[in-house]
Protein backbone atom coordinates (compact mmCIF):
# COMPACT_ATOMS: atom_id res chain seq x y z
CA UNK A 1 0.00 0.00 0.00
CA UNK A 2 1.47 3.33 -1.11
CA UNK A 3 1.49 6.11 1.46
CA UNK A 4 -0.32 9.32 0.60
CA UNK A 5 2.97 11.24 0.03
CA UNK A 6 4.10 8.48 -2.35
CA UNK A 7 0.82 8.82 -4.26
CA UNK A 8 1.38 12.56 -4.57
CA UNK A 9 4.88 12.03 -5.96
CA UNK A 10 3.55 9.48 -8.46
CA UNK A 11 0.69 11.72 -9.62
CA UNK A 12 3.02 14.68 -10.06
CA UNK A 13 5.22 12.54 -12.30
CA UNK A 14 2.30 11.10 -14.23
CA UNK A 15 0.72 14.46 -14.95
CA UNK A 16 3.87 16.61 -14.89
CA UNK A 17 1.89 19.09 -12.84
CA UNK A 18 1.36 20.34 -9.30
CA UNK A 19 -1.92 22.06 -10.14
CA UNK A 20 -5.00 21.15 -8.13
CA UNK A 21 -8.28 22.03 -9.86
CA UNK A 22 -10.80 23.13 -7.25
CA UNK A 23 -14.36 22.19 -8.18
CA UNK A 24 -16.72 24.78 -6.70
CA UNK A 25 -19.94 24.66 -8.74
CA UNK A 26 -22.07 27.78 -9.02
CA UNK A 27 -25.02 27.17 -11.33
CA UNK A 28 -25.38 30.87 -12.18
CA UNK A 29 -21.85 30.84 -13.61
CA UNK A 30 -22.26 27.69 -15.69
CA UNK A 31 -23.08 28.70 -19.30
CA UNK A 32 -26.77 28.31 -20.23
CA UNK A 33 -25.66 26.13 -23.15
CA UNK A 34 -25.00 23.39 -20.56
CA UNK A 35 -28.54 22.06 -20.13
CA UNK A 36 -30.23 19.84 -17.55
CA UNK A 37 -31.04 19.73 -13.86
CA UNK A 38 -28.46 20.76 -11.24
CA UNK A 39 -26.74 17.37 -11.22
CA UNK A 40 -26.54 17.15 -14.99
CA UNK A 41 -25.29 20.71 -15.48
CA UNK A 42 -22.55 20.37 -12.85
CA UNK A 43 -21.32 17.03 -14.17
CA UNK A 44 -21.46 18.08 -17.84
CA UNK A 45 -19.67 21.37 -17.21
CA UNK A 46 -16.76 20.02 -15.18
CA UNK A 47 -16.44 16.80 -17.15
CA UNK A 48 -16.20 18.79 -20.38
CA UNK A 49 -13.12 20.52 -19.00
CA UNK A 50 -11.53 17.50 -17.30
CA UNK A 51 -12.00 15.22 -20.31
CA UNK A 52 -9.95 17.66 -22.41
CA UNK A 53 -6.96 17.60 -20.06
CA UNK A 54 -3.90 16.17 -21.80
CA UNK A 55 -1.87 13.80 -19.61
CA UNK A 56 1.65 15.03 -19.00
CA UNK A 57 1.17 18.27 -20.93
CA UNK A 58 0.98 21.87 -19.83
CA UNK A 59 -2.80 21.45 -20.01
CA UNK A 60 -3.04 18.94 -17.18
CA UNK A 61 -3.62 18.85 -13.44
CA UNK A 62 -2.53 16.40 -10.74
CA UNK A 63 -5.49 16.67 -8.37
CA UNK A 64 -9.17 17.57 -8.17
CA UNK A 65 -10.56 19.27 -5.07
CA UNK A 66 -14.36 19.29 -4.91
CA UNK A 67 -15.67 21.62 -2.21
CA UNK A 68 -18.47 19.79 -0.38
CA UNK A 69 -20.43 22.95 0.47
CA UNK A 70 -20.76 24.01 -3.16
CA UNK A 71 -22.38 20.68 -4.00
CA UNK A 72 -24.50 20.43 -0.84
CA UNK A 73 -26.10 23.84 -1.52
CA UNK A 74 -28.02 22.16 -4.36
CA UNK A 75 -29.38 19.37 -2.18
CA UNK A 76 -29.56 15.78 -3.40
CA UNK A 77 -28.86 16.72 -7.02
CA UNK A 78 -25.67 18.50 -5.97
CA UNK A 79 -24.51 15.56 -3.84
CA UNK A 80 -25.31 13.15 -6.68
CA UNK A 81 -23.11 15.30 -8.91
CA UNK A 82 -20.31 15.06 -6.35
CA UNK A 83 -20.62 11.27 -6.24
CA UNK A 84 -20.65 11.01 -10.03
CA UNK A 85 -17.53 13.16 -10.47
CA UNK A 86 -15.63 11.32 -7.73
CA UNK A 87 -16.53 7.94 -9.23
CA UNK A 88 -15.64 9.12 -12.71
CA UNK A 89 -12.12 10.36 -11.90
CA UNK A 90 -11.06 8.07 -9.05
CA UNK A 91 -7.62 6.65 -9.83
CA UNK A 92 -6.86 9.16 -12.58
CA UNK A 93 -6.30 12.11 -10.24
CA UNK A 94 -5.78 12.59 -6.52
CA UNK A 95 -9.23 13.40 -5.15
CA UNK A 96 -9.14 15.86 -2.24
CA UNK A 97 -12.53 16.34 -0.59
CA UNK A 98 -12.61 19.88 0.77
CA UNK A 99 -15.13 19.48 3.60
CA UNK A 100 -13.21 21.04 6.53
CA UNK A 101 -14.42 18.46 9.05
CA UNK A 102 -13.48 18.33 12.74
CA UNK A 103 -15.58 17.61 15.84
CA UNK A 104 -15.47 15.62 19.07
CA UNK A 105 -13.96 12.18 18.60
CA UNK A 106 -17.13 10.17 17.91
CA UNK A 107 -18.44 12.74 15.44
CA UNK A 108 -15.06 12.95 13.70
CA UNK A 109 -15.07 9.16 13.38
CA UNK A 110 -18.42 9.40 11.57
CA UNK A 111 -17.13 12.18 9.30
CA UNK A 112 -14.01 10.15 8.53
CA UNK A 113 -16.12 7.14 7.59
CA UNK A 114 -18.19 9.36 5.32
CA UNK A 115 -15.16 10.89 3.57
CA UNK A 116 -13.03 7.78 3.16
CA UNK A 117 -15.67 5.03 3.26
CA UNK A 118 -18.66 6.50 1.42
CA UNK A 119 -17.12 9.17 -0.83
CA UNK A 120 -13.85 7.19 -1.11
CA UNK A 121 -11.80 10.39 -1.28
CA UNK A 122 -8.01 10.17 -1.32
CA UNK A 123 -7.67 13.06 1.13
CA UNK A 124 -9.77 15.37 3.28
CA UNK A 125 -9.42 18.87 4.73
CA UNK A 126 -9.82 18.95 8.52
CA UNK A 127 -9.98 21.69 11.18
CA UNK A 128 -7.54 20.90 14.02
CA UNK A 129 -8.75 23.50 16.53
CA UNK A 130 -10.55 20.98 18.77
CA UNK A 131 -7.30 19.11 19.33
CA UNK A 132 -5.79 15.69 18.74
CA UNK A 133 -8.81 13.60 19.74
CA UNK A 134 -10.83 15.39 17.04
CA UNK A 135 -8.15 14.71 14.39
CA UNK A 136 -7.17 11.16 15.39
CA UNK A 137 -10.15 9.41 13.69
CA UNK A 138 -9.08 10.89 10.36
CA UNK A 139 -5.42 9.96 10.87
CA UNK A 140 -6.41 6.36 11.50
CA UNK A 141 -7.01 6.10 7.74
CA UNK A 142 -3.45 7.23 6.92
CA UNK A 143 -1.98 3.67 7.01
CA UNK A 144 -4.38 2.79 4.18
CA UNK A 145 -2.92 5.57 2.03
CA UNK A 146 -5.32 8.40 2.84
CA UNK A 147 -4.29 12.04 3.33
CA UNK A 148 -5.42 14.57 5.93
CA UNK A 149 -4.82 18.30 5.37
CA UNK A 150 -5.11 20.33 8.57
CA UNK A 151 -6.18 23.96 8.22
CA UNK A 152 -3.03 25.81 9.25
CA UNK A 153 -3.12 29.29 7.69
CA UNK A 154 -6.01 29.74 5.28
CA UNK A 155 -6.23 32.17 2.36
CA UNK A 156 -9.25 34.20 3.48
CA UNK A 157 -8.80 37.71 4.96
CA UNK A 158 -10.39 36.64 8.26
CA UNK A 159 -7.60 34.14 8.89
CA UNK A 160 -5.76 37.00 10.59
CA UNK A 161 -8.49 37.21 13.27
CA UNK A 162 -7.24 34.07 15.03
CA UNK A 163 -4.65 32.09 13.08
CA UNK A 164 -2.14 34.97 13.02
CA UNK A 165 -2.50 35.82 16.72
CA UNK A 166 0.54 35.08 18.87
CA UNK A 167 0.12 32.42 21.52
CA UNK A 168 1.36 33.12 25.04
CA UNK A 169 3.03 29.73 25.30
CA UNK A 170 5.27 29.97 22.25
CA UNK A 171 5.16 33.67 21.39
CA UNK A 172 4.49 32.54 17.84
CA UNK A 173 1.38 32.85 15.65
CA UNK A 174 -1.26 30.21 16.22
CA UNK A 175 -0.63 28.74 12.77
CA UNK A 176 2.96 27.94 13.78
CA UNK A 177 1.67 26.27 16.96
CA UNK A 178 -0.71 24.19 14.82
CA UNK A 179 2.20 23.12 12.63
CA UNK A 180 4.46 22.23 15.55
CA UNK A 181 1.80 20.26 17.38
CA UNK A 182 0.67 18.39 14.26
CA UNK A 183 4.29 17.47 13.51
CA UNK A 184 4.37 15.54 16.79
CA UNK A 185 1.44 13.43 15.59
CA UNK A 186 3.69 12.35 12.71
CA UNK A 187 1.32 10.17 10.72
CA UNK A 188 2.33 9.66 7.10
CA UNK A 189 -0.26 11.47 5.04
CA UNK A 190 -0.67 14.37 7.44
CA UNK A 191 -0.41 17.68 5.59
CA UNK A 192 -1.37 21.31 5.94
CA UNK A 193 -3.54 23.89 4.19
CA UNK A 194 -1.56 27.12 3.82
CA UNK A 195 -2.91 29.96 1.69
CA UNK A 196 -1.10 31.56 -1.23
CA UNK A 197 -2.25 35.08 -0.38
CA UNK A 198 0.39 35.67 2.32
CA UNK A 199 3.75 34.63 0.90
CA UNK A 200 5.72 35.67 3.99
CA UNK A 201 3.59 33.40 6.17
CA UNK A 202 3.89 30.55 3.67
CA UNK A 203 7.66 30.93 3.82
CA UNK A 204 7.61 30.78 7.62
CA UNK A 205 5.58 27.57 7.46
CA UNK A 206 8.02 26.01 5.01
CA UNK A 207 11.08 26.83 7.10
CA UNK A 208 9.31 25.46 10.16
CA UNK A 209 8.56 22.19 8.34
CA UNK A 210 12.22 22.00 7.39
CA UNK A 211 13.15 22.48 11.05
CA UNK A 212 10.88 19.62 12.16
CA UNK A 213 12.41 17.26 9.61
CA UNK A 214 8.94 15.96 8.77
CA UNK A 215 7.42 15.13 5.39
CA UNK A 216 4.30 17.27 5.20
CA UNK A 217 2.35 17.76 1.96
CA UNK A 218 0.88 21.21 1.48
CA UNK A 219 -2.38 22.21 -0.16
CA UNK A 220 -1.99 25.85 -1.20
CA UNK A 221 -5.29 27.60 -2.11
CA UNK A 222 -5.78 31.24 -2.98
CA UNK A 223 -4.17 31.34 -6.42
CA UNK A 224 -6.10 33.12 -9.15
CA UNK A 225 -9.37 34.78 -8.14
CA UNK A 226 -8.21 35.34 -4.54
CA UNK A 227 -5.09 37.14 -5.75
CA UNK A 228 -2.31 34.67 -4.94
CA UNK A 229 0.51 34.21 -7.46
CA UNK A 230 1.33 30.68 -8.62
CA UNK A 231 4.77 31.84 -9.74
CA UNK A 232 5.54 33.35 -6.33
CA UNK A 233 4.27 30.26 -4.51
CA UNK A 234 6.42 28.01 -6.68
CA UNK A 235 9.49 30.20 -6.17
CA UNK A 236 9.00 30.12 -2.39
CA UNK A 237 8.51 26.34 -2.36
CA UNK A 238 11.67 25.78 -4.38
CA UNK A 239 13.74 28.12 -2.22
CA UNK A 240 12.69 26.68 1.12
CA UNK A 241 11.55 23.07 0.81
CA UNK A 242 12.68 21.92 -2.63
CA UNK A 243 13.09 18.28 -1.58
CA UNK A 244 9.32 18.08 -0.99
CA UNK A 245 8.33 20.13 -4.05
CA UNK A 246 6.61 17.28 -5.91
CA UNK A 247 4.23 16.64 -3.00
CA UNK A 248 2.78 20.13 -2.94
CA UNK A 249 -0.48 21.02 -4.66
CA UNK A 250 -1.29 24.57 -5.73
CA UNK A 251 -5.04 25.05 -6.03
CA UNK A 252 -7.08 27.28 -8.31
CA UNK A 253 -10.84 26.99 -8.60
CA UNK A 254 -13.06 29.65 -10.16
CA UNK A 255 -10.16 31.21 -12.08
CA UNK A 256 -10.00 27.95 -14.05
CA UNK A 257 -13.65 26.91 -14.25
CA UNK A 258 -15.01 30.34 -15.11
CA UNK A 259 -12.05 31.66 -17.08
CA UNK A 260 -14.37 32.02 -20.07
CA UNK A 261 -16.05 34.99 -18.35
CA UNK A 262 -12.79 36.88 -17.99
CA UNK A 263 -11.80 35.95 -21.54
CA UNK A 264 -15.24 37.00 -22.80
CA UNK A 265 -15.44 33.76 -24.75
CA UNK A 266 -18.17 31.18 -25.24
CA UNK A 267 -15.52 28.46 -25.33
CA UNK A 268 -15.45 27.66 -21.61
CA UNK A 269 -13.36 24.52 -22.16
CA UNK A 270 -10.67 26.32 -24.14
CA UNK A 271 -10.53 29.19 -21.66
CA UNK A 272 -10.15 26.77 -18.73
CA UNK A 273 -7.37 24.85 -20.50
CA UNK A 274 -5.56 28.10 -21.28
CA UNK A 275 -5.70 29.06 -17.59
CA UNK A 276 -4.37 25.64 -16.55
CA UNK A 277 -1.54 25.99 -19.08
CA UNK A 278 -0.72 29.42 -17.68
CA UNK A 279 -0.59 28.04 -14.12
CA UNK A 280 1.64 25.16 -15.11
CA UNK A 281 4.06 27.51 -16.85
CA UNK A 282 4.17 29.81 -13.83
CA UNK A 283 4.81 26.88 -11.49
CA UNK A 284 7.46 25.45 -13.80
CA UNK A 285 7.30 21.87 -12.58
CA UNK A 286 8.97 19.03 -14.46
CA UNK A 287 9.81 15.75 -12.75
Amino acid sequence: MESYPQQLWAMAGRHQSLVCFGIDPVLEKIPPSVQGNARERIVKFYSSIIEHLQDGSRRDVAALKPNYAYFAQYGWEGLQALEELLDKYRGRFTLILDAKRGDIGASSAAYAKEAFGFWKADALTVSPLMGFDSVKPFLEYAPSGKGVYLLCHTSNPGAADFLALETAQEEKPLYISILRKSATWSEEGLGLVVGATRIDDLEKVLWEIERTGKTMPLLVPGVGAQGGSAAQVSKTLKETLRSQFSMQRINASSSIAFAYQKAKSEDFVGAALNEIEKLNREIGYRA
